[in-house]
């Protein structure tokens, strides 16, 4: 097949040296040295005992690498104009475009069934309707990643959870489609951990909960995972979080607790000695993909009046915090 990874930074990368590693036809879009790296040497994975190389064709744009099967992007969800603006080249009839975000895709609305309530105007994670105009409704899959990485250096990617790794697929209509039975025939065979599923919201809202008992916190106090759940006052606000996210998702008829789980048997990864993504664009100073994860979350609540009172104050927190040095709003 071939197959685009938009993005391919820590996540991304993963996926493209796995990809390209089972044969398939990888193309990455990225940036600055890690790009160069790969452009020279290729993408290397240490994943446990294991040292997976693959051969990838590797641009600053998308223009120039041809029609595909599949394109991955795992930009964060703040950023995903920039697949918007580069799209229209990866793009043939019967491409599949799996959108690998945290948080509430720009997506969720399209192909919801009618049985379920309508979620709240979620506009401001498409702006100006970008994302639902270069990519068709039938060609967009739901991606649920879970999966610690980090790029040790530029072309080297290393996996935290080996033999945990998981990534839930989904069309946005939740169809049992053939291109969803190659796609995920394609990641088992390149060891990508992919179980069915037919409610991908399910799924969304799965990891959903998880984050949202801790992301705020850890943001908020620079604290990583572990210390944030040891802490007993903090540990108990967080379980408040986490409770408060299962209402919300049950309200809009959702059960998070039957999503897939890893091969472990959970959905956490076991790797919490560490500071979440969000904590970590704030102490980089990069914009914060706050809209998806959090905000959109509350909009959710509101639309289904679900009082949410931890929810609502956190949230307000790091939205003040994130404005203050200019990593949110506008």
């Amino acid at each position: 097949m071939k197959i685009c990874v938009f993005g391919a930074g820590a996540v991304g990368g993963h996926f493209a040296a796995k990809l390209a590693a089972a044969g398939h036809d990888v193309s990455v879009v990225a940036r600055g040295a890690h790009l160069e790296a790969m452009r020279n040497k290729g993408i290397t994975l240490v994943h446990g005992q294991d040292t997976i190389r693959g051969r990838v064709r590797a641009a600053e744009r998308a223009a120039g690498l041809g029609l595909q099967d599949f394109v991955f992007v795992t930009l964060k969800a703040n950023l995903l104009g920039a697949f918007a603006e580069q799209a229209a080249p990866l793009l043939g009839k019967d491409t599949g475009v799996v959108f690998a975000q945290n948080g509430i895709p720009w997506w969720y609305a399209i192909g919801l069934s009618e049985s379920r309530p309508r979620p709240p105007d979620l506009s401001k994670l498409d702006k100006n309707a970008d994302l639902a105009r270069a990519i068709p409704a039938q060609n967009i899959i739901g991606g649920v990643v879970y999966s610690a990485n980090e790029v040790r250096e530029p072309g080297v990617i290393v996996n935290n959870v080996p033999g945990n790794n998981m990534l839930v697929v989904g069309q946005a209509d939740d169809s049992a489609s053939q291109n969803i039975r190659a796609l995920r025939k394609a990641l088992d065979q390149a060891d990508l951990y992919s179980p069915p599923t037919s409610d991908i919201r399910q799924a969304v809202w799965g990891k959903l909960v998880q984050n949202l008992s801790t992301i705020a916190l850890c943001t908020l106090t620079g604290a990583t995972v572990k210390a944030v759940r040891e802490d007993p006052a903090l540990g108990e606000l967080a379980k408040t979080l986490g409770i408060e996210a299962k209402r919300i998702a049950h309200a809009h008829g959702v059960d998070p607790d039957g999503a897939p789980k890893r091969p472990s048997g959970g959905q956490s990864s076991g790797a919490i000695s560490h500071k979440p993504s969000m904590l970590q664009d704030y102490e980089r100073g990069k914009p914060m993909e706050i809209d998806a994860l959090l905000v959109a979350a509350l909009e959710f609540a509101r639309a289904a009046k679900i009082a949410v009172p931890a929810l609502e104050t956190v949230v307000r927190l790091v939205v003040f915090k994130a404005t203050a040095k200019g990593l949110y709003g506008d």
